[in-house]
């Protein structure tokens, strides 16, 4: 069996969501190419050595520039922050290493542009990390549109809801640096839904938005683990340079109208990804705190029993779900990132560009920017003026 030998940079809550699938992968999907976990790489000796020991890396290096330059790496895996992204993917693809690149793909539309065509150029095989698409629920919303089930789409709704920076005295982490995060809940929420919007209904025409920093400054962190942080609010404190919560409207190129709400600001929602479908001849409903499930509507459905029906996506029918348990018996957030991974595997050797890739990852960088231009503006934008 031909391996895939892997450099990741980054080891903290995506590089361990990527290592636990990478470690998984071979077990579940036998047919895929074996990942190799070669070499991790993060700036602090010391904890990126604990961190190859924790999650099965082979070796821990310090400087990225090194892990590239190495004959021994086919794929370089970037999870990053979103600063690093480009810099990393360039220099990637310059020394022809297939890239896997964790989502939003830059700081920038022009950035991600230059990362797509640096990819393209050096023909390597490039992937942004869109998780929420591998969901077998999600899976069967986009067969129930493609294969017309639902009629004509007239509205996409969709809502990714946080809490866990409501606390005015939570510390000024990375993710709210626009220099290093790029933006706040829009780039970071919002750039899943506008992913999902794109796998499942098209491509999105026009927007027009709104967004709010309800809390300016915040303390400074001392220390920063994933989505977590040590501060006192008794430190220095920083301004906070991305947005709490952005919302937009949008206009599909098919006719279809949408609404996006990203937000860090409401409270008692720890993680509600949330999307709803509606056609002609059906809806669907999904969340992913209840990711197993799709709530499914046909209008062809006989008077006295229509309503929504609870679909568990857990039967063999189902994609990825033979790989897994029998039916009934549910799957969770991180098994999202393995079938992530088989694409990714099956895309190097069918020799295809796997989905969603660097082009996925321009489009909805267009989005994100055309919804900043329309709140400054005041006006709706129309994608193809970015």
């Amino acid at each position: 069996m031909r391996q895939l030998r892997i450099g990741m940079i980054g080891y903290k809550f995506m590089g361990k969501a990527h290592s636990n699938a990478y470690r998984s992968l071979p077990m579940f999907f036998p047919q895929a190419i074996k990942p190799e976990m070669s070499v991790i790489c993060g700036r602090n000796a010391g904890a990126v050595s604990q961190a190859a020991v924790q999650l099965g890396w082979s070796e821990s290096v310090t400087d990225w520039r090194e892990l590239i330059s190495r004959e021994d790496i086919d794929l370089i895996d970037i999870n990053a922050p979103s600063n690093a992204h480009k810099e990393i993917a360039l220099a990637a693809a310059h020394a022809g290493k297939d890239i896997f690149c964790e989502k939003p793909l830059a700081l920038t539309l022009e950035d991600a542009r230059e990362m797509l065509y640096a990819a393209e150029e050096a023909g390597i095989v490039h992937m942004v990390g869109f998780n929420y698409r591998f969901s077998p629920a999600v899976r069967l919303a986009k067969k129930l549109v493609e294969s017309g089930r639902l009629g004509t789409i007239y509205h996409f709704r969709a809502w990714f809801l946080q809490d866990w920076i409501i606390d005015p005295e939570f510390p000024l982490v990375w993710r709210l640096q626009k220099e290093i995060a790029g933006s706040g809940s829009h780039g970071d929420l919002g750039a899943h839904l506008i992913d999902l919007a794109h796998f499942l209904v098209g491509d999105i025409h026009e927007v027009i938005g709104m967004s709010e920093t309800f809390i300016k400054e915040r303390p400074i962190a001392t220390e920063m683990t994933g989505l977590s942080a040590k501060g006192s609010k008794d430190d220095p404190k920083g301004p906070v340079t991305v947005d709490d919560a952005t919302l937009f409207l949008a206009r599909f190129e098919n006719g279809a109208m949408g609404s996006f709400e990203a937000t860090r600001f409401a409270a008692g929602h720890r993680s509600t990804n949330s999307f709803e479908i509606n056609g002609s001849l059906g809806s669907v409903k999904f969340d992913f705190e209840r990711m197993n499930e799709l709530e499914v509507y046909f209008t062809s459905d006989d008077e006295d029993v229509q309503g929504f029906r609870r679909i568990l996506a857990t039967d063999p029918t189902h994609d990825y779900a033979d790989a897994w348990w029998p039916p009934g018996h549910t799957i969770g957030f991180e098994h999202t990132f393995i079938h992530e991974m088989l694409e990714l595997s099956s895309a190097i050797e069918e020799g295809r560009q796997p989905e969603p890739n660097f082009r996925d990852g321009v489009k909805c960088q267009a989005v994100l920017e055309a919804v900043e231009r329309s709140i400054d503006e005041r006006r709706w934008v129309n994608i193809s003026e970015m």
